[in-house]
Order: C-alpha cells, then structure tokens, then sequence
C-alpha cells in the first residue's frame, strides 16, 4: 500500500512493480495493453493494472516519467469497471516519436484523443471523479496550472482507479510514478487550473 492512498493495491500482473515510500515503478511487457478498437475486431486487455478501491468522490495525481522506446509506450493513471467500461489518461509515445498527453474512455469500445505534446519525458497527470462524471487534467510542473483534457462519464458500475504501464508496439518500458496524491474530494473547477 502507497502512502496516502486509501485502500491497498493490487494487481492484475505479477513482478511488474515496485513501491518505495511514495514512488511506485512499473515494467511494461512486450507487446501489452489496455484498447477495444473501434474500428477493427482487435481488443488488447493484457496491461499491467495495479488498482485500489476509491472514495466516492476523489482526486489522483502522480509525476509520469517513462524512459519511452517504441510507438505507444505508455504511464497511465486509470479508472477501471470491467473489461469494457474503463478510461485511462496515458503519458505516451506517438507514431511521430513525441511524448503526449493522450486519453481513451471506453464504453464498450475505445475511442482515442490525443490531447497535447510534450517537452520531455515526465508530466504531471490528474484523475477525478465529480458526482456521476469524471474529468482528466495534466500539468506541466508540480506547481501546476492544471489543463483540462476532458470530461466524461462512464457506466453505473463499481469502480477502482490506480496505474497502468503499457508498450503495445514495443519490447517494454520503465515507467516512473512519483509525487503520488490522493484527496477524497471533488473538484470544484473543471478549467480554473487548481
């Protein structure tokens, strides 16, 4: 269990991570993750998840640095249903070799935005659950200002949020997931930055 979280971790691969204090390490497999093509018949649900119980009503942050490799490497905050109702908010590496903010929701199947590039390979990303909705937000500094990404809703199904480490087209990836926060609250503004 990570500090500050408020139900104990698990996960859905083993020997994938490692937690010390309030950093927690991922190693992506070859060839895994987490999409239900919309277009195709493809459906891809073997990334590495590590998933705790949350409030009713919360926010998660973590620094996301991932020594990228290969198309679509990925750190993930994630809020996870089942294995089609879920969304994930990616720190990933595009078909152009840029870092990117990027998100998917799924509702049966996936859609795919992405939303902003990065200059480097750390960037600070936020989850959130708001009443029956959701929304993502990424920052570029520990100070922020947080960016909206988007909002979204999801089925009226349980729900478990934590981290994903991906490398769909690679041969795996480290990621990092550090300044790890979590507050059982809502958020107030969706695009005042806080």
């Amino acid at each position: 269990m990570l500090p500050g979280l408020p139900a104990a971790l698990h996960s859905t691969v083993p020997n994938v991570w490692t937690a010390s204090e309030d950093v927690l390490q991922g190693q992506a497999q070859p060839g895994t993750d987490l999409f239900l093509d919309p277009i195709g018949d493809a459906r891809k649900l073997d990334a590495a998840m590590l998933l705790f119980q949350p409030d009713a009503e919360f926010m998660l942050s973590a620094c996301v640095e991932v020594q990228f490799e290969g198309t679509f490497d990925a750190g993930v905050l994630l809020l996870h249903q089942d294995d089609s109702n879920w969304a994930k908010l990616c720190f990933e590496y595009s078909p152009q070799r840029q870092p990117m903010v990027v998100s998917v929701v799924t509702c049966g199947a996936s859609d795919d935005c992405n939303s902003v590039v990065i200059d480097g390979n750390r960037v600070f990303l936020r989850v959130a659950r708001i009443g029956r909705g959701y929304a993502f937000h990424y920052a570029t500094s520990a100070e922020g200002p947080w960016q909206f990404v988007r909002a979204f809703g999801l089925a009226p199904l349980p729900l478990q949020a934590g981290f994903l480490v991906q490398s769909p087209m690679g041969h795996g990836c480290e990621v990092r997931f550090s300044s790890i926060s979590y507050t059982p609250q809502p958020l107030k503004d969706l695009r005042n930055g806080e």
